[in-house]
Formats: C-alpha cells, structure tokens, sequence
C-alpha cells in the first residue's frame, strides 16, 4: 500500500501544477487534430492510389512517412508540454505560446528523436505480427523496456539542450538510478486513467441498453468527450510527473514546491525481501 499511496501523491502533485496552468490541457488536444489532420493528408491519397500497379512501393512509402508524421506530431507536443512543466516547476509562468515556442528550439532533436521512435515501433510491430505467441510476449516485454528506458529523453534534451544521442545514453542512466517506483508510478498513471474512464465505458453500456436511440446517442457522445478529456488531462500529468522525475533523478530534488522530495526518495527505495 506504501507504494500505491505514493503514486497518488505524486499523481495530485502533479494535479496542483496543472491546475495551476490549465490552459496547458489544449496542448494535447491540439496534439490530437494536428494527428488527425496529418492522418487524412496521407491516407485520402493513399486511397486514391488503390488499383494502381505500383501502389505496394507507393503505399509503403506513404505508410513510413505517415509514421514519422504522426510521430513528429505527437513528440512535438509533448515535448511542448515538459518544456511548460519545467518553466513551471522553475518559477516561471508558461503559456500555449511559450510552450510551442520552447518545442521550436528543439526542432531537430524532435524530429530525429521521432525517426528513431517511428523506426523502433514499426520494427516491433512487424516482429510481433510475424512471431508466435511466446514471440510476441517477449516482444511485448522488449517494447515496455525501451519505453521505461527513454521515459526521460525529452525532459533531458528540454533542459540539458542536447543530442538525441546524449539524451538516450542520459536517460538510460536516470533510469537505471531510479528504477523502483519509475515502473511503478508509470503503470499507477495508466491504472488511474483506466479507473477514470469506467464511468464513461459503463455509461455509454447503459446507454445503448436502454433502447432509446437518443439516449444511446447522447449517452455516446458523453462518454466518448469524457473517455477523451480524461486522455487529456492524464497527458498533461504524465508530462509534469515526467519532468519532476528528471529533476529528481538528475539533481536528487524537484524545484518549486510542487513535489514532495521525501515521496521520490521513498518511491525509489526498492522492497525489502
């Protein structure tokens, strides 16, 4: 239980920093039009290109570079969001402009770092679809581990203002530091974004049950706007909490008076036998 209750404080310390800049919820929201917009610029000429005698080469191509798109895209943005949480936790008061303006001076360690992220999950994707079923769990856990591992790559090239080289060795080594609670404190993120969003799956079920096409309809509509703002904001906390983590990790304390230090240094204490 001790761990599970440091997860929570961690997770409403990362609530008060949002709170205090709620505007920054619209980054991942712009996040996802720009993903959507970025999808359909590929796929309407991919579908025009069905039936074409070269559509495999053209559609393979289109398909990588889609994957670097909606990688940029998603990276940008995130990459908005730890530079605000940062000058946040740094005294500063951010904003959307600043935020974007921030991720603009780290255009190309975004867009490599984006290369390297499209390459990777294209790479597993292709060797899970191919391997059996012990494969694919092996592949599962290979991917979790490349995720935990480079948790921490935009924070460090955010703050450090370094390569995407530099960022992946610096992460790998934070991560290493502060292994214990890093695992714990993502997967408590994820379980709290799924406990959020059962009201909303349990309502739309409902809502179809009832009979009534209106209701289903309205019913629908609630739960998904509610399914997507509990996406949102649980983005935006997981950036906060990502660049406390890095903070804590590289200097042993959290600036600002956000964070409790006390909840890092017990989260990483790994369990006694």
């Amino acid at each position: 239980m001790g761990r599970i209750a440091t997860t929570i404080e961690l997770a409403k310390a990362s609530w008060q920093v949002l709170k205090a800049d709620k505007e920054l919820v619209v980054l991942p929201i712009l996040s996802g039009v720009a993903s959507i917009i970025v999808a359909m610029s590929f796929l309407i000429p991919a579908g025009f290109l069905q039936g074409s005698e070269s559509v495999g080469t053209v559609e393979y191509i289109l398909l990588a570079a889609l994957y670097l798109a909606l990688a940029f895209v998603t990276i940008f943005f995130n990459t908005a969001l730890v530079y605000a949480a940062n000058e946040r936790l740094s005294g500063g008061d951010p904003t959307i402009g600043s935020a974007i303006a921030g991720a603009s001076k780290h255009l190309p360690q975004i867009f490599v770092w984006a290369a390297i992220s499209a390459t990777v999950s294209v790479i597993l994707k292709s060797l899970q679809e191919r391997a059996g079923i012990l494969g694919q769990i092996v592949i599962g856990i290979v991917g979790l581990a490349w995720t935990l591992v480079t948790f921490l790559v935009i924070p460090v090239y955010v703050v450090e203002n370094v390569g995407v080289k530099e960022a992946l060795t610096r992460s790998g080594n934070l991560f290493k530091k502060t292994w214990g609670e890093n695992v714990a404190a993502q997967v408590g993120f994820g379980l709290l974004g799924f406990l959020a969003a059962i009201p909303f799956v349990l309502l739309a079920a409902l809502a179809l049950s009832s009979g009534t096409e209106a209701v289903a309809a309205i019913g629908i509509i609630v739960a998904v706007v509610g399914i997507v703002a509990v996406s949102v904001i649980l983005s935006a906390l997981n950036a906060i909490f990502q660049t406390a983590l890095y903070h804590y990790a590289s200097s042993g304390a959290v600036p600002g008076d956000y964070f409790d230090n006390d909840n890092f240094a017990h989260a990483f204490v790994p369990k006694r036998r």
